[in-house]
């Protein structure tokens, strides 16, 4: 039984999508569109200035002096990539990315993390690259000429459930970013849910509302103080917070918000949201 319409799941375009492959003989125009292919791939859909591209290396592809992985990483190495995936993120943010970008998929597990981990203390950015584009994984999957592209969802490198939702945490769609659409921003998105082999659940984007990360340090439930009788606890998520009405609730008040609230609440929360300028995106009890 299929799991659902991919376009509800906001993985129809990949579906849709054929991998891309280099062949000797190209024309230039298929050439462009792999160029193209490898910047939306290895820096995770984000726009490229025409300042910013590596003209030296797309050359050396063009002229047949790079193979698709070679081209991969010389941009995977360079100070573009380093400095929005690395140098700017937290250290397991940055592997979580890694995995995408490179091998179209999230981490297995908090070992495979640690090994990249070890690598980055012992040897260094360039060589935690290279572990991934020289690994047995890399070449079996897409070799010298084929673009990485986002797998799991119907292929071979989903081993579980867990990792089945992971893989819609770091990726949503063909059009989503790396660093951009979630209250996380480049703080870990799997460290915890990795730790503790936990899945999340997965959500059509846009069925209910924009759809964010988990605020740092919420829990998956929450019972005691704070909860009604019954122990419920509801997750609102709320968006259109204005910058200026932000600023005046608090310099730290972010345009999206998460809130935790018991039962009994519900419904003051809702006249504070609204008289703050807020639209609730999705109520769901957590």
């Amino acid at each position: 039984m299929p799991f659902g319409p991919a376009a509800q799941l906001g993985i129809s375009l990949f579906d849709e999508t054929p991998p891309i492959e280099w062949v000797p003989g190209s024309s230039p125009e298929e050439a462009e569109a792999i160029i193209k292919a490898v910047y939306r791939q290895v820096l995770g859909n984000a726009y490229v200035m025409e300042s910013e591209r590596l003209s030296v290396a797309e050359s050396q592809f063009k002229r047949g002096e790079l193979s698709v992985r070679e081209f991969i990483r010389a941009i995977a190495k360079s100070d573009l990539y380093r400095s929005r995936f690395f140098s700017s993120c937290a250290r397991y943010r940055s592997i979580e990315l890694n995995f995408r970008h490179f091998l179209g998929r999230p981490p297995f597990d908090l070992e495979e993390m640690r090994f990249h981990s070890t690598i980055l203390d012992t040897q260094g950015f360039e060589a935690d690259i290279d572990s991934y584009l020289d690994s047995d994984e890399y070449q079996t999957t897409f070799g010298e000429s084929f673009v990485p592209y986002i797998r799991g969802y119907k292929t071979e490198a989903c081993q579980s459930m867990v990792q089945f939702t992971h893989t819609f945490e770091l990726v949503r769609g063909a059009s989503s970013s790396s660093l951009k659409g979630s209250l996380v921003g480049k703080r870990p998105k799997l460290n915890s849910l990795t730790i503790n082999s936990a899945p999340t659940t997965v959500k059509a984007p846009g069925s209910r509302g924009p759809i964010f990360q988990n605020p740092e340090g919420s829990a998956r439930t929450r019972l005691g103080v704070g909860a009604d009788s019954k122990g419920k606890v509801y997750r609102i998520e709320v968006t259109g917070y204005r910058g200026k009405t932000a600023s005046k609730l608090s310099k730290f008040r972010r345009a999206n918000q998460v809130y935790l609230v018991p039962f009994n609440e519900l419904s003051a929360t809702y006249q504070k949201i609204h008289r703050q300028g807020g639209v609730i995106a999705s109520v769901a009890p957590v």
